[in-house]
């Protein structure tokens, strides 16, 4: 037994020195094998931005050269990517800009990564259209780039990308191909300065945007910016609501092409083709770029037909001088459904919402009672000079011509309908209008002429402006920029005869150098006036970073604006009153603002502003006439303050916003349908309004794939006074009656007070992801009649809130060599009822209230192939 025991000690002895060395040599290769990883290992990071402005560029894809390994920016343009190589490259591409390879050894911190844009002279466009930094700007703003506007939009009228931004509110109107209305912070139009290029494109007279002039903007727009407030625009334009700044592109650096199409519902069709040179070896670069739209409109008559066309042609001289040249638009033909209808007569017809009753038959074709027809090319020659590295001159001369109106009727009303929707004119119960009958009735006049024809308002316009900017940067902190803003309008205003339906002329008695006029098709009628409108303004902007947290800027805008009105029929040609003098009007804003980083992660941020506005064209000569001049028509008073906090975060990105807008000596002009159906307008002076409100938004990265985005806007937007003596004029341009408006403590109409928003964007892989909107709309107020506010009464009208359903994805793949995506998209996906704009009736009820029914549920499918 004791010579067993002692080989057992002997064994197990052997065995325990055998483990020893055994773990300790596993441990041995453990630690080498760990070191050997941790010494191969690389991170890398940096913040991606945009060459020349600086603007941090989320979302761009950073991935290992040749690996699947990568990852994406976050909302302040950082990355980090960890590699298990020593050594390599890192490729950082962003849609609408040249990739980027870097090498690297080891880990690196690159710092500032700048990204070039894809297109030549796009950074100078950027500084004439003041685009607004993020976390560096004290505005509040929101930006859509390119890839979503291509996703988001589909059959959709342009301005509607922007309904899930906090604050605004989009219609369709009547429902017409681009006769949408945009609002912001309860502003309509007229008080939305709306920017292309940095060039204005509100009407010089009455300050409104008609979407149908630029179809098409959409399918070359690079960059779409919001500045909700004063915004960030040097020049002075009417950005009391907000300023929508678009930034087309330019031409590309890298040659290439696309061709495109899309169908979608009530026979939408689009087709389209972009072809660019590239920028070649002389210098030159050139892109061309056409589509044709067509449909028969959501809408019952409102078939729509147009083509857009965008050319730009560059020129790099050498590193000091380029020049730019594009022109753009869209000439197109539309009908339209202007009036608004009792909710039950959308009920009782077989249509439903998409009732229309501005429309019929004429000799077995479409014709339409209220149509719009327009062209609108908008031409410049820009040119960027750079004296030294510090300063810059960036100046772009510009043209447009207008041309077209909106059609009508004139003469006796023949096309309204009994109570329980019978009309002899027309065919069936709340059918559309029956043209030949009215023609039958007009031949048989034979020599007295027709009593009811079609007409056209015609709205012709010459505008001409040129608009140069200097930038310098004083030092390293400090950057100054001045410039002029030269504009120069003439409006040419008239009806003309498009249809007599039969009968051999009207008899037109409005021209006093021509009474008694036997009118035929081309001929004019009623009224021809011109309204000419010169523009000088000077600005300057300071903008001074006090250290590396706190920015700050100051700017000053003067402008005088002269009126001139010249009427060809109410006075003879031989009557001085037929043109009058130019009559002047001094503005100019001022208004300032800071930026403070409290760290990485929180911003806040204030501005003020004061902005007198010159009033408006029709302020001055009243009654549409040359003998009745407000000389001394006040200036709109604007006074805006705003308080803003930011967060971000790698996951969060979330800004906060409270506003409030006082406004005095208000021009107002209230368009209303009358009780026959045809048109009317108050030109409503010196009334006040009060906007405040808070805004909310948000985008939350939940995971690689998943991005989570919100809204919220509540707003409090009320008229501020009463209004005494108030005159209403029919779309003839006559006088009807003069009222008083109580409308103190009303609600403004047409825009949502309060909305909410949800959305998700979810990545299936690089080139496929699906987005999900829900926005939801409440108190909506209707706009008023000025003839049923003689008198204190209750608030307008509130409509039913609503929410809608809007889903859209893209997918892209390899088409052989070429690049290519699929798009589709739903709007309105639970096909809900609602009510986004009505006109107050008596008592202010549903029951009395006039109405636009909203769109139902439609779709679009695209393609598009690059090449």
């Amino acid at each position: 037994m004791s010579i067993f025991a002692s080989t057992n000690f002997k064994l197990l002895n052997n065995f325990s020195k055998i483990m020893k060395k055994t773990t300790n040599l596993l441990f041995l290769v453990t630690v080498l094998l760990f070191s050997a990883v941790a010494m191969a290992q690389s991170t890398i990071t940096g913040t991606v931005v945009e060459a020349g402005t600086n603007l941090p560029l989320p979302g761009a894809n950073v991935i290992e050269k040749g690996t699947s390994n990568g990852v994406t920016t976050d909302f302040d343009g950082n990355f980090s990517i960890t590699t298990k190589e020593s050594s390599g490259e890192i490729v950082i591409t962003y849609i609408g800009y040249n990739s980027k390879t870097i090498s690297f050894s080891g880990n690196a911190a690159l710092g500032k990564v700048e990204m070039k844009s894809s297109q030549v002279g796009l950074e100078e466009i950027q500084i004439i259209a003041s685009v607004a930094v993020d976390r560096k700007t004290p505005v509040a703003v929101s930006t859509v780039k390119a890839a979503d506007i291509e996703l988001k939009l589909g059959s959709q009228e342009f301005p509607e990308i922007l309904k899930s931004t906090p604050g605004v509110y989009v219609t369709k109107a009547g429902g017409g191909f681009g006769d949408g209305e945009v609002r912001m912070r309860g502003f309509g139009s007229v008080n939305v300065a709306v920017m292309i290029n940095g060039i204005p494109v509100n009407d010089m007279e009455n300050g409104r945007v008609f979407w149908s002039n630029w179809a098409g903007l959409g399918d070359v727009t690079s960059t779409m910016q919001t500045q909700r407030g004063l915004g960030a625009a040097k020049i002075a334009v009417p950005s009391i609501g907000g300023t929508i700044n678009i930034i087309t592109k330019t031409t590309d650096v890298e040659e290439g092409g696309s061709i495109m199409t899309s169908v979608g519902n009530d026979g939408y069709k689009k087709y389209g083709i972009t072809y660019s040179t590239g920028l070649l070896d002389n210098g030159f670069a050139a892109t061309v770029s056409a589509a044709h739209t067509q449909g028969d409109g959501y809408v019952d008559g409102t078939q729509f037909s147009g083509v857009s066309y965008f050319v730009n042609i560059s020129k790099e001289f050498n590193e000091q001088h380029k020049l730019a040249f594009s022109a753009f638009g869209a000439k197109q033909q539309h009908g339209q459904r202007q009036n608004r209808q009792l909710i039950e007569t959308y009920r009782n017809s077989e249509r439903g919402r998409k009732f229309n009753a501005d429309w019929g038959y004429y000799n077995g074709q479409v014709t339409f009672q209220e149509d719009n027809f327009y062209h609108k090319p908008q031409i410049s020659l820009n040119h960027y000079w750079n004296l030294n590295d510090n300063t810059s001159i960036n100046s772009s001369a510009y043209v447009s011509f207008g041309s077209g109106g909106g059609g009508g009727i004139r003469g006796v009303n023949k096309f309204t309908f009994n109570a329980d929707g019978s009309s002899e004119y027309r065919d069936g119960l709340y059918g559309p209008i029956n043209f030949d009958k009215i023609a039958d009735e007009n031949e048989a006049l034979g020599a007295l002429g027709s009593e009811t024809i079609l007409r056209a308002s015609r709205n012709d316009h010459n505008w001409y402006g040129l608009l140069s900017n200097l930038k310098t940067n004083l030092n390293e902190d400090m950057v100054l920029q001045v410039g002029l803003d030269f504009r120069s309008y003439k409006g040419l205003h008239f009806q003309e005869v498009t249809n007599l339906l039969g009968g051999q002329y009207f008899l037109d008695n409005n021209d006093a150098n021509n009474p008694n006029n036997l009118a035929r098709v081309g001929d004019v009628i009623n009224y021809n006036n011109d309204g000419i409108v010169g523009w000088i303004g000077a600005f300057g902007q300071l903008e001074y970073d006090v250290n590396d947290s706190f920015n700050t800027f100051v700017a000053v805008a003067l402008s005088n604006t002269s009126y001139k009105r010249i009427d060809y029929f109410n006075y003879l040609d031989s009557d001085p009153l037929q043109e009058t003098d130019r009559y002047n009007f001094l503005g100019g804003s001022i208004k300032g603002g800071g930026n403070y980083r409290i760290d990485g992660n929180h911003n806040v941020f204030a501005n003020i502003g004061y902005f007198e506005r010159a009033a408006e064209f029709d302020a001055v000569f009243l009654n549409f006439s040359n003998d009745n001049i407000n000389a001394d028509a006040p200036n709109q008073k604007i006074t805006s303050f705003e308080l803003g906090y930011g967060y971000r975060s790698e996951k969060l990105a979330a800004n906060v916003n409270l506003y409030r807008t006082l406004w005095n000596d208000r021009t107002e002009t209230v368009s209303f349908q009358q009780p026959d159906g045809t048109r009317a307008s108050a030109n409503v002076l010196g009334v006040n309004a009060v906007h405040q409100g808070i805004e909310l938004d948000f985008v939350y990265k939940a995971t690689d794939r998943l991005e989570i985005n919100g809204m919220a806007s509540i707003g409090d937007w009320r008229w501020a006074n009463n209004v005494l003596d108030v005159q209403v004029f029919d779309e003839e341009q006559n006088l009807i009656e003069t009222v008083d408006l109580y409308i103190e403590d009303v609600h403004v109409s047409d825009a949502a007070q309060t909305s909410f928003g949800l959305g998700t964007n979810y990545k299936f892989g690089a080139d496929t992801r699906l987005v999900v909107d829900y926005v939801y709309n409440a108190d909506i107020y209707a706009r008023f009649d000025p003839s049923d506010r003689n008198e204190p009464g209750p608030d307008a009208w509130k409509m039913p809130a609503f929410g809608l359903f809007d889903v859209a994805m893209t997918h892209g793949f390899d088409f052989g060599p070429f690049d290519a995506t699929l798009t589709a998209r739903m709007n309105n996906v639970f096909d809900t009822e609602y009510i986004p704009d009505a006109q107050d009736g008596a008592g202010s009820t549903a029951d009395t209230a006039l109405v636009w029914m909203g769109f139902g549920r439609t779709f679009s499918i695209g393609a598009k192939l690059n090449f």
